[in-house]
């Protein structure tokens, strides 16, 4: 009897702290537009600072091509009921990853760690991947060709625009153009990024923002045409 008093008392105050919590809208920060990308509950607001937040390009942008790619914030600040947060990071997806790396392709990694041009020091973890087996000299000539691209890129660029053309592919792209003379691989994709200090300011958007609809004009109604006016009859001469 006791034990079930005891179980009851524990639901209750279970029940009666998830009341007292509160829901709070998180936005991504203005790299995204500061998009809603979700709502988290809280008893203090204080509770939500470093509270981290996931979700892919195609959530953000509606594109199904990019559903592998999943962005990744912290919330750092609360005003009222919406949580702000910074951009921290992206991954791909696990099933995207097993799906470009099946049987008779060659997989290698490798990190590299960059300073952008608006002083963001970032880590870029790339994944290469190859139709047949890449020796060991030829492994170390790519991978400071991955290094010095990306090096040398980064220093000139801000860290929105790395960003999108991470998102875009672009930088995959280029990153297997600089390794071609060493060997002719097949795909690079920047499997992971992570910022391990942060620079100068908000970083801009990357985003194209959405256009207002415009409302359809309504039918102008003609004006009735107006009747002629009859002649006078004319009198009758005397």
């Amino acid at each position: 009897m006791a034990g079930n008093r005891s179980n009851n008392s524990a639901a209750k105050k279970a029940k009666d702290k998830w009341k007292a919590k509160e829901w709070y809208n998180v936005h991504a920060p203005r790299m995204f537009n500061e998009t809603v990308i979700g709502e988290t509950p809280a008893a203090d607001p204080e509770f939500l600072i470093g509270r981290q937040a996931e979700v892919t390009v195609q959530d953000l942008t509606g594109d199904l091509s990019k559903m592998h790619i999943k962005l990744k914030f912290k919330i750092n600040a609360v005003d009222g009921h919406e949580a702000k947060t910074e951009f921290i990071g992206h991954d791909l997806t696990s099933d995207h990853v097993r799906r470009l790396t099946r049987r008779k392709k060659t997989k290698t990694d490798h990190v590299v760690d960059v300073t952008t041009a608006d002083g963001f020091v970032l880590r870029l973890k790339t994944m290469s991947i190859a139709d047949r087996r890449i020796q060991a000299s030829q492994e170390e000539g790519m991978r400071a060709a991955i290094k010095d691209y990306l090096t040398s890129y980064a220093a000139e660029t801000k860290l929105a625009d790395i960003i999108k053309a991470v998102i875009s592919g672009d930088i995959a792209k280029d990153t297997a153009r600089a390794c071609h003379s060493i060997i002719p691989i097949k795909r690079i994709e920047v499997r992971k990024s992570e910022i391990l200090a942060r620079g100068e300011g908000e970083p801009e958007s990357i985003l194209e923002p959405e256009e207002p609809e415009t409302p359809a004009e309504e039918p102008v109604a003609e004006a009735p045409a107006e009747e002629p006016a009859e002649a006078p009859a004319e009198e009758p001469s005397e």
